[in-house]
């Protein structure tokens, strides 16, 4: 598939189908615990109430019912994504202000946030936002990611679950992807979590998002991910890695205590045959007669009737075992990226009929667990990180309607207002599904790092880095855009003071700001500077991931809070 030209202005972007061949994830964390570095995640959205279902997308081609509206000012941004993000970068940089117009500029700004009482600084930010946090989880979580405790976060780097576990007593590194992404990483992950073992984290670039250490290469030679030291004992395979744990803290919870190893085995199998049969349908393009939908189907009821057959919502029955944990990332993978390649719906929203009952039971189930909660990413960041692992995946037609959704383009998708459960495709996450809280996680993460995010988001105004990666929206060595930054700065602490507003007139104020600071940098900086604020935004806004930056419900905030500003760049 050939890929759409960005045009200079953005303005005149058309919307066209997504290549699919490589996007998604930096290579570092945007938002990191205090011992990291930064970098970051995302894509876009319009305007509408009305539902997604699967119904009305299948037929949206014809009827045009509302995927988006046809007179959206902001459809236009998005482009085929990967072509409009990549051509972004090498927009280069702006034009020259003198230090005479820098200046003004900046005091222009400051007076005009000023006068609609916009937070002067981030140490404003974050004491409104401490102001409002309600729970120890949020009043603490920094602390906790200092100490290793609290809530379960992707930016514990240690891990220690509460004070009864010392740092110097622990026995296990796992070397896991910095993108918290990689499915063998996570059935890790969960196993650590869910036994309560106490870890440290190394983190390591996928091959395409960054180079590997070298320290890293020599431990493992192959640069496969993960990597555990047990003890002192070097393990270089994930399900090795499983094993271990299960066998070396026989104390902590058991997670292959099966009352029937027969049937745990046929489970096993059975997993590697839905994988299998998954995989070669989506790198695949399908024979006229369906054979790879239907070979697919057939496995997926063979699961269907495996959950059914349980005496709990468990694969095993009533707990969990290493069995759902075996299962649990390609089934997560195989529900986001066949609703978006395919139009294939296997999971739905509360409510809603399914053919796959005991499976959307499993997945309920699973979200009970904090080890799953803590692991668990959004459809938008699997279907960004899949294609550039696994060499593309082949979409096919009348699929589109689904692509826009999870990229943010569907009503209400990454658009205040939001529309619960992305219109019917992907479930809200009732566990922290708090509109309250989740803002807050998003300023929470906003303002932890805000220095470096500015620079990172000027990015979308700067140039490209070289060597380029497998995965586009993965540029380490891109040069921030220093000229914009200012301006990034001042409308982030707009769009965070938005996501903090509590009432009607605070939200009204924060409106008045951002349309009055934006016609203050077109008059001083010209149309140029507007529309690289503009790109830096979106350039943010299209690399937020989750679970490595916040959860789906705080990213969905962010997303929708970034597209709020970013339309008024867009007006003149």
């Amino acid at each position: 598939m050939t890929m759409a030209k960005i045009s200079p202005n953005i303005r005149s972007l058309r919307l066209t189908s997504v290549a699919y061949a490589a996007v998604f994830c930096g290579s570092v964390a945007l938002f990191p615990s205090l011992r990291s570095p930064a970098s970051f995640a995302l894509a876009f959205s319009p305007s509408s109430d009305a539902k997604l279902s699967l119904s009305t997308l299948t037929s949206a081609k014809e009827s045009k019912t509302a995927v988006f509206s046809e007179s959206n000012p902001l459809k236009s941004i998005f482009g085929a994504v990967s072509s409009s993000i990549s051509n972004i970068q090498q927009s280069g940089m702006m034009s020259s202000l003198s230090s005479t117009e820098m200046s003004r500029l900046d005091v222009l700004t400051t007076e005009t946030l000023a006068r609609h009482d916009i937070a002067g600084s981030w140490d404003t930010i974050r004491s409104v936002l401490a102001n409002k946090q309600t729970t120890d989880d949020e009043r603490f979580f920094r602390q906790n990611l200092e100490k290793g405790y609290g809530m379960a976060s992707p930016l514990h780097s240690l891990r220690l679950f509460d004070e009864s576990n010392k740092e110097e007593d622990v026995r296990v590194t796992l070397f896991r992807d910095s993108a918290s992404w990689c499915p063998y990483c996570q059935k890790v992950w969960m196993t650590l979590e869910q036994k309560r073992i106490p870890y440290r984290i190394e983190k390591v670039n996928m091959r395409c998002y960054g180079d590997k250490t070298p320290a890293f290469l020599a431990m493992q030679p192959n640069g496969n991910i993960p990597v555990a030291i047990i003890d002192g004992v070097t393990y270089r395979q994930s399900n090795d890695i499983i094993y271990a744990l299960e066998e070396l803290f026989p104390e902590n919870e058991r997670l292959m205590d099966f009352d029937d190893r027969m049937k745990a085995q046929e489970l096993l199998r059975l997993e590697r045959e839905i994988f299998s049969a998954w995989m070669y349908w989506l790198t695949s393009g399908d024979s006229p007669d369906g054979r790879l939908r239907d070979n697919f189907i057939s496995v997926l009821n063979k699961v269907e009737s495996a959950l059914n057959r349980s005496s709990g919502d468990f694969f095993m029955g009533t707990r969990v075992t290493t069995v759902d944990i075996m299962f649990a990332p390609f089934l997560e993978r195989t529900v986001a990226s066949l609703l978006f390649f395919k139009g294939f719906q296997i999971r739905v929203a509360p409510g809603q009929k399914t053919e796959y009952p005991a499976i959307d039971r499993w997945f309920n189930a699973m979200e009970t667990l904090e080890s799953y909660q803590l692991t668990k990413s959004d459809y938008y960041t699997h279907c960004w990180d899949l294609p550039p692992q696994l060499g593309g995946c082949v979409p096919e037609r009348g699929s589109e309607p689904f692509q826009d959704a999870i990229n943010g383009i569907g009503p209400g998708s990454w658009e205040l207002p939001l529309t619960p459960h992305n219109g019917g495709l992907e479930p809200d996450w009732a566990w922290c599904n708090d509109d309250g809280i989740a803002k807050r996680e998003a300023v929470e993460r906003v303002s932890a790092n805000a220095g470096a995010i500015i620079k990172f988001a000027s990015r979308g105004a700067g140039k490209a880095g070289f060597p380029r990666y497998g995965a586009p929206l993965a540029d380490p060595k891109a040069v921030s855009n220093g000229l914009v930054q200012p301006s990034v700065d001042a409308a982030l602490r707009i769009v965070c003071q938005k996501l903090l507003s509590d009432e009607d007139n605070e939200g009204s104020r924060c409106s008045e700001a951002m349309k009055d600071v934006v016609a203050a940098w077109r008059k001083e900086g010209g149309d140029e500077l507007v529309e690289k604020i503009q790109l830096s935004l979106i350039y943010l806004r299209d690399r937020i991931g989750v679970p490595r930056d916040m959860r789906l419900p705080a990213a969905r905030h962010l997303r929708a809070h970034l597209n709020w500003a970013i339309g008024y760049l867009l007006n003149d």
